[in-house]
């Protein structure tokens, strides 16, 4: 016989327990634990019972004291450059399907590119106690002391994308180096001599080694690599358009142009047409990325294609796999991604 409770009372003077589920169904509240945890022993109307009075009472599961117990929050910090990009938004998206799954919580923060905010960012997750952490460097870090405190508690940390090599955590990245030595290869073959680079922050792995990979491409073919040829930016929207206002003023114009992402790319080009400029009749047009703009702007841009959500499901895979303590991602250090040259109109003569 169940008790009679004044239900309503319950849920706005106290914070509903186990043991008045218990006293409500007249049963122990050890049968009301494994109840609500699914436990095998207890039989499915029991179960049925248990579910339907927490509900009906108000009860909510204190995760918090239970996580207290398993020395674990079940969170998983992830720190970002910017959440309005395309590609940290699939990798996002992939951190999440795995880590669902395995019943972890994500707290998400964006650095804005900004290293004092990254280290902010950093404190407000070792101190929310996260099991472990996922991070994307910002453009203008130089140093990544603010994540010592994590490797001093056993806290592990997985790089993706933008990355630091180092010896206690898991680097996850694709050949930024052979994928721009690709793309540069490619207009090199189409005909092109001076080629222009639209390059990022070399502050990281990701700008510098396309930078690398370019002009690695331009010496084995016996093409010069002058420093007007280079132009960097935080490859923005607006800094598209600053480089086609930049390519418009040269006397010497490139013939071609190699943006580090696809967006200033985009941009670059749209401003150039303004100008009166052809694409690709008076220079070929390369991105990188292939962010959803590279297939709507006029005409279809040339870029790499690299995988964004796959990239995230990795990253969380590995680092719960060592909270679980099935791999150590020290022993692993690195992972390179498949990369892919998709050849559109902007680079076909």
């Amino acid at each position: 016989m169940f008790k009679s409770y004044n239900i309503v009372c319950m849920k706005q003077d106290k914070e509903v327990t186990i043991y008045d589920i218990a006293d409500y169904l007249n049963i122990s509240a050890a049968t009301v634990s494994r109840g609500l945890k699914d436990h095998p022993t207890i039989n499915k109307k029991t179960k049925k019972k248990i579910l339907e009075a927490a509900q009906k009472l108000g009860y909510r599961s204190n995760a918090f004291a239970s996580n207290l117990r398993t020395k674990q929050s079940k969170t998983i910090g992830v720190i970002v450059p910017r959440l309005n990009s395309y590609f940290m938004s699939t990798v996002i998206a992939g951190i999440e399907s795995i880590a669902n799954e395995e019943g972890y919580q994500l707290i998400i923060s964006q650095s804005q590119e900004d290293e004092q905010k990254e280290a902010a960012n950093a404190i407000t997750l070792f101190n929310s106690r996260v099991d472990g952490i996922m991070v994307s460097l910002a453009a203008n870090t130089k140093t990544t002391d603010h994540f010592k405190p994590f490797l001093e508690k056993n806290i592990p940390i997985v790089y993706f994308d933008r990355v630091v090599e180092t010896p206690d955590s898991l680097t996850i990245s694709i050949d930024n180096y052979k994928a721009a030595f690709e793309v540069t290869q490619h207009l090199i073959d189409k005909g092109c001599k001076r080629i222009l680079h639209l390059g990022g922050n070399v502050n990281r792995n990701v700008y510098a080694d396309r930078l690398a990979g370019y002009k690695a491409a331009l010496k084995q073919a016996g093409l010069p690599t002058p420093d007007n040829l280079v132009f960097f930016s935080n490859l923005s929207e607006d800094a598209g358009v600053e480089a086609a206002n930049y390519i418009n003023n040269l006397k010497q114009k490139p013939d071609a142009v190699f943006s580090a992402n696809d967006t200033c790319a985009a941009y670059c080009m749209i401003r150039l047409k303004q100008l009166g400029y052809k694409i690709p009749g008076n220079f070929l047009f390369a991105g990188f990325n292939n962010d959803p703009i590279s297939k709507v702007v006029e005409p279809n841009l040339t870029t790499i294609a690299y995988p964004g959500y796959p990239m995230g499901q990795i990253a969380a895979t590995h680092l719960i796999n060592h909270l679980k303590g099935i791999a150590d991602i020290s022993s692993t250090n690195s992972v390179l991604l498949r990369h892919e040259l998709i050849v559109r109109a902007s680079t076909q003569k």
